[in-house]
């Protein structure tokens, strides 16, 4: 699944793009109102955390914009701002949940599966099918005809990633940037190991062969043509 942080302070940022990143969430974060806004309307993100006091537009300014133009994704507030006030505020423009700064990171990671849990519109959202490859992105597990497929945290999310994208021809820089959030550096070849082992995973001894290697171009998981 896919969260979007918009957080300035840089020590908080990081913490939890991190923190997500290990429990295995895709992560995007921004570091200002406006750019959260721009990220939020061009990306499809399955949660957005967002922080009050930011520069440019603050999180009430942003999350106004989102719920005017008829975004309904899920926000869950995360600030230091802790009136009674400010939470009435915060959910009457549309938040699903209000966490105050200092926060425990279980408590943040239980809500934030909580609120996905509820979904935005039904199963689907929680779910992903590409012919018989099933994820179940809530308890992180993988089946392939029925047959549960143990993952490593990292081999999970790049079997989300090309399964969210399915029919789409991924290159190395993005599996990259999105799956061990790094530049592409082409002497190392982390990405065609794993790579590797996920097909091994996925495809042996299994009919059809989902994942196929681009030459060139990068990997795409897709149903063969007959």
């Amino acid at each position: 699944m896919k969260i979007l942080i918009v957080e300035d302070e840089a020590k908080t940022g990081e913490y939890l793009r991190q923190g997500l990143g290990e429990a295995g969430f895709v992560v995007d974060r921004a570091r200002d109102g406006g750019d959260g806004l721009h990220l939020a309307l061009q990306g499809e993100y399955d949660l957005v955390i967002l922080d009050v006091m930011l520069p440019g537009l603050d999180g009430w300014q942003v999350l106004r914009s989102l719920r005017g133009r008829g975004l309904q994704m899920p926000v869950l507030f995360l600030t230091a701002r802790d009136q009674v006030e400010d939470r009435v505020k915060g959910l009457e423009l549309g938040a699903d949940d209000y966490l105050v700064k200092p926060f425990s990171f279980a408590e943040l990671l239980a809500r934030v599966r909580t609120i996905l849990r509820r979904g935005r519109g039904g199963i689907d959202t929680v779910t992903l099918r590409v012919a018989d490859l099933e994820l179940d992105l809530l308890r992180r597990r993988a089946f392939r005809g029925g047959r549960r497929i143990e993952l490593t945290a990292k081999e999970f999310g790049l079997l989300e990633l090309l399964m969210r994208r399915h029919g789409e021809v991924l290159p190395r820089s993005l599996i990259a940037s999105q799956v061990w959030d790094m530049n592409f550096d082409s002497d190392t070849n982390v990405i065609e190991v794993a790579m590797r082992r996920l097909r091994l995973k996925i495809d042996e001894g299994r009919e059809p062969k989902l994942i196929q290697t681009v030459r060139g171009m990068g990997y795409v998981l897709e149903v063969p043509d007959r």
